[in-house]
Formats: C-alpha cells, structure tokens, sequence
C-alpha cells in the first residue's frame, strides 16, 4: 500500500473532502432494530442497506482524506468506533438462520473487514490506539476466525461466483493487512475458493454473472493477487485464463463507455479506473477507454475499489486509445459483439440457469450514436423475492421483458437444459452472422424447432427467426425492449435513430411500465410487440439506422 499516492484523481479527491466534510457535520444514521428486521418481515432490502452504504460512504471519505493529508480525525475515529459497535457486518439477507450471529462471513462482512484491517495498517499511528486496537479485534473475531482451520466451511468457498472472489479476497486482504498471526492457515483455504471462482469462468473469460459483476468479483481477485504478490512476490495474475478473464471488458465494449447489461448489471456503470490501468499495465490487455473515476462510481463505495483507483490509476492518455476490433465472440458464453461507426450490437445465447439468471436466450441490443437503443433493462432492484421462487416474476428477468418471442403461448423457461445452442456463426471485416438453435428454451407443444439468426453489417441488422411448427399457423409474439419510446406505424416502428420495417401479416403494438431499477429508483420501460400467426418457415425483421 503507497504511503503517497500519486497522480492522484482529481475529480474523485474533490468529492471524497466533501463527503468527508459532510460526514464531520451530519449525525451519523444508526442501524436499528427497526431496520435490520424488514427484510425479514417484508422483504425490503432497500430501507437497511441505504443506512449500511451511507455508513460505509462516510467511512471511506474519511479514511481516504485522512491518507492524503496525514493528519488524525477525530471524526474518523468516533467512526470506526461506531462500525465496530454494529450489530452484525453482515446484511440482513445474508443472515444464514442456522449459524449464530458473528459465525458467518458474507460479502460486506469481509469488505468490512478489510477497510477496518487497512485503516489500522495504513493509517497507523494517526488513530486512537485504543480505536486501533478494538478495529483490529473486531476483524479478526469477525472476519478471520470464523475461517481458520476447524471451523465448517461456509457456502461460498466452493462457489464459482463473486461471492467467493469478494469474500475470500477481502479476508486475505484484512488479514495481510493486519499481519495477522492466523494469515499461515488462512491462506491455503482462501486460495482454494479463488480457484472456484475462477473456474466458474470458461475459457474465453467470460463473466456470467454481467459486467457489473465482473468489477466486483474479478476485482477483488486482482486486488488480493497484488497485495499478496506485494507481500511474497507470488502472481496469481501471471496465468493465461486470468489474463482472458482481463481482456472480458473490452470484447463486450459497445464504445461510448457503455456494454450491454447482461444478466444482472447496468449498460452505464464505469468499471474501476485503477483496475483497468493495473490490468493494462500488468497483462498488456485491452481495455476499454475509462471515464474520469469518481467517488461515486461504485454506490456501496467499498475501499477496494476507491483505494486502488486512488492509487493505480493513470493520468488520462492524450489521445484516445486504438479502436476496437469490429467483432468479438465470447464462445463458451456465447456472446457476440459486433461494432461499426456509432453503431454497435450485442446478443447471447448461454443456458437459462447462469449465475444472476435473466431468460435471455437468443437475446440482443442494439447501439446507435450514444444510445443503447433496443436495450437489456438489467438489474432490477434487489428484494427477498427476487432471490426466491418468484424471481421470474420481475419484469428484469423475465423472458417477456427481454426481446425474445413467445410461441404458441409459451414463454422461455429456466434450466441448465434451457440451452442454446450455436447453429453457425461467420465473421467478415464488417459483416457478423450468428444463428442459434434456441428449441430447448420452450415447452411449446407444437414447436419441433426454432432458430434464430442475427446478419449484422453496419447501421443494419437483420434478425431471423425460423419456425418449425405442426398443425398449420402458430401465434408468435415477437418483443422489442427498450427504454426509448417508440413511434408505431401500421408497417414500421422507429426508436429514435432505429427504424424496424414491419412485415405483413405483423400486427404492431406498444406498452409501456414503470419498473425499479437496481438503485430503487422507478424508470419506465417501452416494449414494441410483434404479433401474428405464422406459418412453418422464416420470418425476418430488418433494422437500421439512420
């Protein structure tokens, strides 16, 4: 950890002395029981975890004020003090109800954990010894111990998600931090759940779980693989499937900063701008030209990521980086990414049983002159349903608010047999072909095949669909997501700069609904639908863009 940062960001510097400035004048907001026990009762998440963040927030604005002028806060202290009278470090939703308070490690438990173990190793001597001493007491009681050898393995360990990256890379983190006596026999069992985590990323890198996650999880692995490298000079970084687990941003870049927002994710989040730089720096990868970083780039503002973009990031290049390649395909999560002048496009296959799951099969979106036009609507905001047997219920992940059809009444269903399966795909210098057997998606009863096809040349995209039906015409429904509001004519509908030609016999209409975004915050959300009943063959849908 660098004792003087720098260049530093400046625009992120700015913001975090003022966060630090309100933190030292507004009264700290308490966790009470009130709060703690919602999601329990209702199923809210939202009402405790604002209070946790803001927390959180104040705690690195302080802390990262305090680094860079090297003075003692007293505020900082009286801060520390108060995170470590908390209850739980744990979120209320990840409260396994078979384990005692404290036995358990989740996401934020461990990234508390490690804000709390670096306050103490990098601050040092500019906090109150007594403060000192209690952070570092809190840490090992609630993060290390429950880890150490002898004690049962928790879920995450062997999962092949973020959960095991975050968790596991946040404990080692604290516990180098700290020096801590117990980091011989934490280490061996951390190091196994970073294998499971990445393992859960085929051989082209892919993250599942959306880009968003891909921040979280593969940076908290890239920030632990430092610190331990810095520490016994062993690299985890220096390996090729991590090094194509790197590269992931760029290949599904749609340029403008943004990506499609597959799976559980948002098509606008900036990736950690120190991330990206230490990645290009250390594996030479591509990456995606980054925005300037702001304190507020990351809404749990976890010190991970605001500490490591103060210290890796580099001054902005000049001049803009070399374009992109016009198409990438990302084969094991079946992906493909296709970009031209101002235009871009992105769909998917995969199964419908993926980490942070959407019925997406055969999905797409596409970019025109800044703006994801047809779109993907993300993450929804997160409640006890949505990680339960209603999760398909939410207009995010449901195949009905994706732009897939329905045949013959049926919508996509969920399973890891729920899989499409790639029928050809073709690339050119400007030209993408890709077609997808989707069959496996629906329990239609009169479906014997589908299969979707995508020809892709710039500002144009024709989208195939060939059904294989018994006993004569089959109603279709074909839907168009997006968040720009259409306007529909009998045979076209257009999206602002993306025209869709409406073929006979197609019969056009438009919806609108107002959903909740990851954030809380409700947007309302257009759907163009297709309807008609169709005979056995193909059907094809041209869009372009002015």
């Amino acid at each position: 950890m660098p004792a003087h940062p720098a260049p530093a960001p400046a625009l992120l510097v700015r913001q975090a002395r003022q966060e630090a400035a309100r933190a030292r004048t507004e009264p700290l907001p308490a966790l009470t029981f009130a709060l703690w026990s919602r999601y329990a009762d209702t199923g809210d998440r939202h009402a405790y975890e604002r209070v946790y963040f803001e927390r959180r927030r104040r705690l690195a604005a302080l802390m990262l004020v305090a680094h860079l002028d090297g003075r003692p806060d007293p505020a900082l202290d009286d801060l520390l003090w108060a995170v470590c009278d908390e209850y739980s470090w744990v979120l209320p939703a990840h409260e396994p109800q078979d384990r005692p308070v404290g036995t358990f490690v989740d996401l934020f438990a461990a990234e508390t954990g490690h804000t709390l173990a670096e306050a103490v190793a990098l601050l040092g001597g500019r906090l109150d010894p007594r403060v000192r001493d209690r952070a570092r007491e809190e840490v090992e009681r609630r993060v290390l111990r429950p880890l150490l050898a002898g004690t049962p393995a928790l879920w995450w360990e062997s999962a092949r998600h973020n959960w095991a990256a975050v968790c596991a890379g946040a404990a080692g983190m604290a516990a180098l931090a700290l020096d801590s006596e117990h980091l011989p026999a934490l280490l061996p069992r951390l190091e196994r759940a970073l294998e499971s985590f990445l393992a859960g990323a085929g051989p082209d890198g892919a993250c599942l779980e959306g880009p968003d996650y891909w921040s979280y999880g593969f940076g908290y692995f890239v920030y632990f693989a430092e610190a331990l490298r810095e520490r016994t000079g062993r690299d985890l970084l220096d390996d090729p499937h991590v090094r194509e687990m790197a590269a992931y941003p760029a290949r599904i870049d749609l340029g403008d900063g943004v990506r499609p927002a597959f799976a559980d994710s948002s098509g606008t989040g900036a990736y950690p701008a120190g991330l990206l730089d230490r990645l290009a720096q250390r594996l030479g990868v591509r990456v995606p030209r980054r925005r300037e970083p702001s304190f507020h780039d990351d809404h749990c503002y976890r010190w991970a990521h605001l500490s490591r973009t103060l210290w890796w990031t580099a001054p902005m290049p000049p001049a803009p980086p070399a374009p992109p390649a016009p198409h990438d395909r990302l084969p094991d999560a079946a992906i493909v990414v296709a970009r031209a002048d101002g235009t871009a496009f992105a769909a998917k296959g995969g199964h419908n049983d993926e980490p942070h799951n959407h019925l997406d099969l055969g999905h797409f979106v596409l970019h025109a002159h800044g703006e994801t036009v047809l779109d993907d609507l993300g993450a929804p905001e997160y409640t006890r349903d949505y990680f339960g047997p209603d999760r398909y219920a939410v207009p995010q992940a449901s195949a009905e608010w994706h732009s897939v059809p329905i045949i013959g009444g049926a919508a996509q269903r969920p399973g890891r047999d729920r899989r499409a399966e790639t029928v050809r795909y073709a690339a050119g210098p400007d030209t993408v072909e890709w077609t997808l057997d989707l069959t496996a998606a629906y329990d239609a009863p009169r479906l014997v095949r589908f299969t979707r096809a995508f020809a892709w040349w710039p500002a144009r995209l024709e989208l195939t669909d060939t059904f294989d039906v018994t006993g004569g015409e089959c109603p279709v429904t074909e839907s168009f997501v997006s968040r720009v509001r259409p306007e529909v004519r009998r045979d076209s509908v257009r999206w602002g700069p993306v025209a869709l030609r409406v073929p006979p016999p197609w019969r056009v209409t438009a919806e609108d609904l107002e959903v909740r975004g990851h954030d809380g915050v409700p947007e309302t959300v257009h759907r163009v639908r297709l309807s008609a009943a169709v005979p056995s063959g193909p059907h094809t849908f041209v869009f372009t863009v002015d």
